[in-house]
């Protein structure tokens, strides 16, 4: 590979190839898409897609498999994992409506949310959803009043995992889910108000590296749950774990494999609720960026080239409008010049967006071929909670998305404009 090393390729899809010195997906180069599509252009690989869809299945054959829909609002996708089985896990009313138009089933729905509204409820009600979370005490009354049926009651174990502490979701303090003294009065309640308690949630938080939190949360969680019998009478009979599974953004990290992670944490679980006699519960699983994220890179075309001091910048014509996971976590990410992947590097560069922030930095430092104006550079790992989190700062609208499969790219989210901006303005 030249100047490219196999371990920076391992950061892109599964189907992206080096042709000619050249970075391509599925036998399409990206000098092909960026003619075909623009950029900044996000390009998703369906063979990777798949094949974490099917890394779930088949390390939980019996539990259901839900994707967060969070990670990357999409019908394409949304269409894909419903055709493998796969449901969706919902947290406000446009998500909820990505999911039904995509075809996926209410039986296949969990709807979350630490702050739902009366219509949320209400939607999730009519969606026939498979269960609402209860995220706060005031929850039970206003779920019955919904015609909400089946419920879980998310509870909060006080854990710390080691990732950043904006995604940390099981701490001390979280705005999310109940205390274990809450979550019993909230049990309680919910069965006195008709509700079928059906399980607990648990979610640890996201970008995990390795399972020892998940491991220790769900050790806690059996504990919780011989409490509940012992207190209320009650045992779950439904575990929903949530998500959290990481991806490599740069080639020092190693999570675990898919079905590495999900068979450590469903041993764990069948070692804890068999330490306390409890009855087997069903699981439910809540992946998304482990679906999403591996699965795609962002095209960027580069534009001014200039040294600041002993930084050189490297401006590109996106950024944090449509990935601020580097201002919002630190985020780090590596990049190549996919036009001349099999180039040695020339040097480390900052990679900058176009936005006026100083702050908008997309890459610290990365190494690359001296980039000119006109290459294009290609950050793998972006394929979730970039374009999900993405805003039109600076009145830029946001990029296209495509799907490659069998050699064909096909759009499946089309570039903005600016007419689309001005849509909602009142003159």
């Amino acid at each position: 590979m030249d100047g490219l090393t196999a371990g920076a390729l391992s950061l892109f899809p599964d189907g992206a190839t080096v042709e000619d010195g050249e970075l391509a997906l599925g036998g399409i180069r990206t000098s092909e898409l960026a003619q075909a599509h623009g950029t900044p252009l996000v390009v998703y690989c369906q063979q990777t897609l798949l094949s974490a869809v099917r890394a779930y299945r088949t390390a939980a054959p019996g539990s259901l498999c839900l994707y967060s829909v969070k990670a990357f609002p999409s019908l394409a996708l949304l269409r894909l994992f419903a055709g493998e089985g796969l449901g969706a896990d919902v947290s406000t009313l446009g998500e909820l409506a990505y999911a039904l138009r995509a075809g996926v089933p209410g039986e296949r729905i969990v709807v979350h949310g630490n702050n739902k509204s009366d219509e949320e409820l209400a939607a999730a009600a009519e969606a026939g959803a498979r269960f609402v979370v209860l995220d706060a005490p005031d929850e039970v009354d206003r779920a019955a009043a919904a015609g909400i049926e089946r419920v879980l009651v998310r509870v909060t174990p006080g854990i710390e995992a080691d990732t950043h502490p904006a995604i940390r979701t099981a701490h001390h303090g979280s705005k999310f889910g109940l205390t274990p003294e809450q979550a019993l009065v909230a049990i309680a309640d919910a069965r006195e108000a008709g509700l079928d308690v059906a399980g607990l949630h648990l979610h640890i938080g996201s970008q995990l590296l390795d399972s020892e939190a998940a491991r220790t949360g769900i050790e806690w969680l059996g504990a919780f749950a011989a409490d509940c019998r012992a207190e209320l009478g009650w045992e779950p009979r439904v575990i929903d774990l949530g998500g959290g599974l990481g991806i490599r953004y740069v080639e020092d990290e190693r999570p675990p494999a898919i079905g590495d992670f999900v068979r450590t944490l469903l041993e764990r679980l069948e070692h804890a609720w068999s330490l306390h006699e409890l009855e087997h519960p069903e699981t439910i699983l809540e992946p998304g960026r482990s679906l999403a994220g591996h699965a795609a890179f962002t095209l960027y075309r580069v534009g001014v080239v200039k040294a600041a001091g002993t930084t050189t910048y490297v401006a590109i014509d996106g950024g944090m409008s449509d990935n601020p996971r580097p201002q919002l976590y630190g985020a780090r990410y590596s990049a190549l010049l996919a036009n001349r992947a099999g180039e040695e590097a020339a040097g480390a560069y900052t990679v900058c967006g176009k936005h006026c922030e100083s702050g908008d930095v997309l890459i610290d430092a990365v190494a690359l071929p001296e980039p000119r104006r006109g290459d294009l550079l290609a950050v793998p790992g972006t394929g979730a909670y970039t374009l999900a989190m993405g805003s039109n700062y600076n009145a830029v609208p946001r990029p296209a998305a495509v799907l490659v499969a069998g050699g064909d790219a096909r759009v499946i989210r089309r570039r903005e404009t600016v007419d689309d901006l001005l849509a909602p303005e009142i003159t």
